[in-house]
């Protein structure tokens, strides 16, 4: 059996890791209330609001990232390796959702078709298939995966690894936290 670290082990700065359509934004907001930390998803810092998934320019992104990471209580949810150093110097926790890469295409599809609001989305974008995320989800998904897991071996703060939707919806009951939707 493996041992899952409670939320408070984690501490007060949380970064929640993993593929693209893992279940991080999910995670973090149910976290963020259950330990009353502010929740930060990175990609509605990374993209502009009210348009279709336009990234902001690097360097405002970079600055509202670390605006986030200044603070003194938090969790948040994303990957964006180009301020990921910065972002795990202040963390006092990580959690790892390593779900495959057929999960990760079936909540972006199931996401897209049925077009319900979710937790993390961008304010005023639609949900809808774009050929570049699909070819994300499958190409680059697997590489990331074991990108995230070699570096996470390497983390010294304490951390937990969610290798399966059946550890995820587990580490929601040792958590005490609400479960999410049946997509999530």
């Amino acid at each position: 059996m493996t041992y899952t670290p409670s939320l408070a082990d984690l501490g007060p700065r949380i970064c929640v890791l993993g593929p693209s359509n893992s279940g991080k934004s999910t995670l973090a907001d149910a976290m963020g209330r259950a330990l009353d930390l502010d929740v930060v998803h990175l990609d509605q810092l990374h993209h502009l609001p009210h348009t279709a998934w336009r990234p902001r320019p690097r360097d405002e992104f970079h600055a509202l990232h670390d605006a986030a990471i200044d603070g003194d209580r938090w969790v948040i949810d994303g990957n964006y390796s180009s301020c990921m150093p910065q972002r795990l110097a202040r963390a006092t926790g990580v959690v790892l959702l390593d779900v495959s890469t057929l999960t990760s295409l079936r909540r972006y599809l199931w996401r897209t078709w049925f077009g319900h609001r979710r937790v993390g989305g961008l304010d005023g974008a639609r949900e809808r298939v774009h050929w570049a995320m699909l070819r994300h989800v499958v190409f680059a998904t697997p590489a990331n995966r074991r990108r995230y897991a070699a570096m996470f071996e390497q983390l010294p703060m304490p951390k937990v690894r969610l290798a399966s939707v059946r550890a995820i919806h587990a580490a929601y009951a040792a958590w005490r936290l609400p479960e999410p939707r049946p997509d999530s």
